[in-house]
């Protein structure tokens, strides 16, 4: 596996950077961990970019930083990845990197919950709960925007990928 991402493959990069992380396999070392996962994330590895966004907010591996776990979050979690959807949804929730934002945390648990995640549909319907009836209609307007934006982008991205395997 070493091998195999040190050759640059994300994935295998990904995998590697997880089993330092946990110490699966391996001694757990999250500097290495991070460096692993970092080369995954720049070559827009949806999971790298989310378990990068976990170090920085547990600092593990790196220091602390709220604003660092968001931007990571937040390229995931624009790539459609379930689970940083819903770690944006929480750092809008609670303000950590990110000004504190009911309406962004409800566009984004609703996107990770439309995916099936029964945690995030809760954490959607909790917020919710907070808002009134105007600010919840402009979520729900923001959430749709957001979510044809993401299936544009994966659109796209998709056609890329495989105009690039097509000329290979």
């Amino acid at each position: 596996m070493q091998a195999i991402a040190a050759g640059g493959d994300a994935e295998g990069q990904f995998a590697l950077g997880v089993r330092y992380a946990h110490g699966e396999g391996v001694q757990q070392d999250y500097a290495t961990a991070v460096l692993w996962l970092r080369q995954a994330a720049e070559q827009d590895h949806a999971g790298a970019q989310d378990s990068l966004g976990v170090r920085y907010a547990t600092g593990q591996g790196v220091p602390q930083s709220d604003a660092e776990a968001v931007r990571w979050f937040r390229r995931a979690a624009q790539r459609g990845h379930a689970v940083a959807q819903f770690n944006l949804g929480l750092a809008f929730v609670h303000g950590q990197g990110v000004p504190q934002d009911a309406q962004q945390a409800y566009v984004w648990f609703a996107l990770s919950a439309e995916q099936g995640d029964v945690i995030s549909a809760e954490s959607r319907d909790r917020v919710a709960e907070t808002l009134d009836w105007e600010q919840l209609q402009q979520a729900k307007i923001s959430y749709h925007q957001k979510h044809r934006q993401i299936q544009r982008r994966n659109h796209d991205r998709r056609i890329h990928h495989a105009a690039l395997a097509e000329h290979a």
